[in-house]
């Protein structure tokens, strides 16, 4: 868990307030790592702050979708926020779903993709310098050099070359490089098949990968709907995520807290 403090709640801002007033309504979609857990330096030890899992739950309870889209596996988005109840759990930015049974849902013509991503994963661990984290997924990998500075260029010539070899697709993130299978598939996409009907959506994140989901948001509002896009800012995110949202908080602990003011509007 982390131990970082959260600030005093602030008051409920205006363009969450559609949420509050008509919460059944209203969807409620967020990132992971760096908008309900705190960026660290092994990926694996990613955390969501205290009392974020039961926050989740207080939220579904009265609002009509809230969904975690996240890149991770949705079976760790499963293992660390212990499948709250009314939660949707969307990893691999929508390539697989945690299932109202436990089991995973994969995205169509997701499958065969696997096998490759076994054999990209194989070769980056036999060739990657020191302190390259080769991080698999199952149906995507990662390679991270936060805690190697120098093996930036590296990963960008492996990728760029299993990319054109494999005919895989590159996404960019933190101090990271992502292969995932060219599917049409991202949170965007997802954001947009889950919140058809709704007159309020709001969207959480951080990062390059959570621009799909304000660009969603963005026509969404086009056709009437309310939305709020908040970005979960800190001293290295990206500075066109801030430049794409309604509203910016101060990291983790700052989405955390503003969530937490949205339950308190019912309670």
């Amino acid at each position: 868990m982390s131990d970082l403090p959260l600030p005093p709640l602030p008051p409920l801002p205006d363009l969450l307030v559609p949420l509050a007033e008509s919460p059944r309504r209203s969807a409620l979609c967020l990132d992971f790592d760096g908008t309900l857990a705190a960026i660290v330096d092994d990926p694996v030890a990613a955390r969501p702050l205290p009392g974020v899992a039961d926050l989740l739950a207080r939220l579904a309870a009265h609002l009509g979708l809230v969904a975690v889209i996240s890149g991770r596996p949705a079976s760790f988005l499963q293992s660390v926020l212990a499948s709250p109840s009314g939660v949707r759990l969307i990893g691999l930015y929508g390539l697989e779903e945690v299932g109202g049974d436990g089991r995973l849902i994969l995205a169509p013509g997701a499958a065969p993709w696997e096998a490759v991503i076994t054999e990209v994963v194989a070769l980056a661990r036999a060739t990657a310098p020191a302190g390259i984290y080769v991080e698999p997924k199952g149906l995507t990998m990662t390679l991270h050099w936060r805690n190697a500075p120098g093996g930036a260029d590296w990963v960008s010539a492996f990728v760029a070359q299993q990319s054109e070899a494999r005919g895989l697709a590159v996404h960019s993130g933190r101090h990271e490089l992502e292969l995932r299978p060219p599917l049409a598939v991202d949170k965007g996409t997802v954001v947009r098949r889950l919140t058809v009907g709704f007159d309020a959506v709001a969207a959480f994140g951080d990062d390059i990968g959570d621009l799909p989901t304000f660009d969603a948001l963005a026509e969404l509002s086009t056709t009437g709907v309310a939305v709020a896009r908040v970005a979960a800012i800190d001293a290295e995110s990206p500075a066109v995520v801030a430049d794409r949202a309604d509203l910016v908080v101060e990291g983790p602990a700052g989405a955390v807290a503003l969530l937490e003011r949205l339950a308190q509007a019912w309670e």
